[in-house]
């Protein structure tokens, strides 16, 4: 019988059966770790700039730290047969088309190995060696079969090279690059050629660079298919097949990009259609700019700014209104004394009573008042995120075991450590769980989740609840003054925010009902 090409592998790093065998007994001693491993390895991630930037989000996180746990159950279960291949070929393919760089493969690879194999010392003791042994033959087989993915990757990209060749496409693509290639690699904006079918012909470095795909990728592909998200082709494709078919005119769109790895970004397009009669020439510019980090940026200073004008006319009513308040509430105290001292009617101590109470609520309104519009300066200090949120745990445990509300805590086994405001920050986690609790209050049930990871340069914390949502999600919730409960003053989102831009930090909200999530961040660095 002819020998496969992984016996043939497995025959070169001297793999047989007395090291499946091994594995497979070291195999219960290793499950327990698995979750533990696999968080710590995508914990490491977080770190380097480039490898994390091919993550979409959280959730993706998640469903890869799963798999990852099934993966090293696999590796650890006793058949290597032509199956467990094509699995492994199916990986190193997955990897290629996420685009992680070929060198965090390798270097994954030994993360695991060295896991591993302290997990084989410590649970194996002297009994290890022949274990360890396996491990690193198996891995280096892993790694050999998913290396051969980016080698494929490449072969398949020299093939449509070749293929470019063939039709004469590279002939044109080298003629569109002699006319532009000055003004189009050197400049910041995104730069698209498309022929009459709405296929790509031109891609700048700008392009290349924002979206992660390579030249040869794109090339040929439809520019609806490749980079618009499907949420935004019913208004996109239209747009386009207009723009395709019409006379030469010039036309400005805001759109939604989608990149290689999945992430979204807001564009300005200015697009050009130009007269060809050559068939496959270009015929539409598509000119964009990448304004998704300006427009929030802007944003956030337009609402520091607001926050901070309000707080000024909030310094001067306060002080004009509490030594008038201060009276009141003094001449009220004597007269609610001598109503009970007479023996008055009970409908006369009751109105006073009334009286009494929004004096109270108007004192401590024009205190909040106060505290907004005077903040006071940030202590920077280094600080552990984890024990900020074991103390808002802490301090809500009581009013949310009384309201039947669960509060959980998830965040990694490693100090997330900044340079902030321990007792600013405690504000703002506290703030954001009191109003969860207080929307999930009615229902007399809910679960509340603070959560935190952490990012190549930022820690970023979330505080979610299944409650019933925002009445609108365009609510303009950091307003100062605006509230959604009857009895709110409005300050209390417009002071968090405050504290979060003074830490130079951003604050989101995503909500719908069922679902409230308010996420925060704060950059690592900084001094104290």
């Amino acid at each position: 019988m002819t020998e496969t090409r992984f016996e043939e592998l497995k025959r070169y790093v001297r793999f047989g059966e007395e090291d499946a065998r091994a594995l497979l007994a070291f195999r219960p001693a290793a499950a327990p770790h698995f979750s533990r491993i696999a968080r710590e390895f995508y914990e490491r991630i977080r770190e380097h700039e480039e490898a994390h930037a091919v993550f979409t989000g959280e959730a993706q996180i998640e469903r890869l730290q799963r798999s990852m746990v099934r993966w090293m159950d696999r590796l650890l279960s006793g058949s290597y047969d032509e199956e467990y291949r094509k699995q492994t070929v199916a990986i190193g393919r997955m990897h290629v088309r996420v685009g992680l760089p070929q060198r965090y493969m390798f270097t994954a690879m030994a993360l695991i190995r060295v896991a591993l194999e302290d997990v084989a010392n410590r649970e194996l003791g002297g009994t290890s060696a022949q274990t360890r042994t396996a491990l690193t033959r198996l891995l280096d087989l892993e790694l050999s079969i998913m290396g051969e993915s980016y080698f494929e990757d490449l072969e398949e990209q020299a093939r449509r090279r070749d293929a470019m060749e063939a039709a004469s496409l590279r002939s044109d693509l080298a003629g569109a690059l002699r006319l532009y290639v000055t003004a189009i690699d050197v400049t910041p904006s995104l730069i698209v050629g498309l022929d009459g079918r709405g296929a790509i012909r031109l891609f700048n470095h700008a392009a290349r660079k924002l979206t992660g795909h390579a030249l040869e990728d794109v090339i040929g592909t439809s520019f609806i298919e490749t980079l618009v998200p499907l949420e935004s082709r019913p208004k996109d494709e239209p747009l386009l097949a207009a723009l395709l078919r019409g006379p030469p005119a010039e036309h400005d769109e805001e759109s939604m990009l989608r990149t290689r790895s999945g992430r979204l970004r807001e564009i300005d397009w200015h697009f050009s259609r130009i007269a060809s009669d050559v068939p496959g020439d270009i015929v539409l510019f598509a000119v964009g700019s990448d304004v998704t980090d300006t427009r929030s940026a802007l944003q956030r200073l337009h609402r520091t700014e607001k926050l901070a004008a309000l707080g000024t006319l909030a310094a001067g009513l306060a002080h004009e209104v509490r030594n008038p308040l201060n009276g009141a509430q003094l001449h009220i105290a004597f007269l609610q004394r001598a109503l009970t001292h007479q023996r008055s009617e009970p409908d006369m101590l009751d109105a006073a009573a009334v009286v009494a109470d929004e004096i109270k609520r108007l004192a401590r309104l024009v205190t909040e008042f106060l505290d907004f519009a005077r903040p006071s300066a940030l202590t920077k200090q280094r600080m552990v995120v984890q024990s900020v949120l074991a103390r808002v745990l802490e301090l809500t445990a009581v009013p949310a075991l009384t309201a039947g509300i669960t509060v959980t805590v998830d965040a990694p086994p490693q100090e997330l450590v900044v340079i902030a405001d321990p007792g600013k920050v405690e504000q703002v986690v506290l703030n954001l769980v009191q109003n969860a609790l207080e929307a999930l209050a009615p229902a007399g049930k809910g679960h509340v989740v603070l959560r935190t990871r952490r990012t190549p340069r930022s820690v970023f914390i979330e505080v979610e609840d299944d409650g019933p949502g925002l009445p609108s999600p365009d609510a303009p919730i950091f307003d100062a003054f605006f509230s959604t409960k009857p009895s709110g003053t409005g300050l209390g989102l417009a002071i968090t925010h405050r504290i979060v831009t003074d830490h130079g930090g951003s604050i989101d909200v995503d909500s719908q009902p069922g679902h409230t999530r308010f996420t925060f961040t704060i950059p690592i660095g900084g001094e104290p």
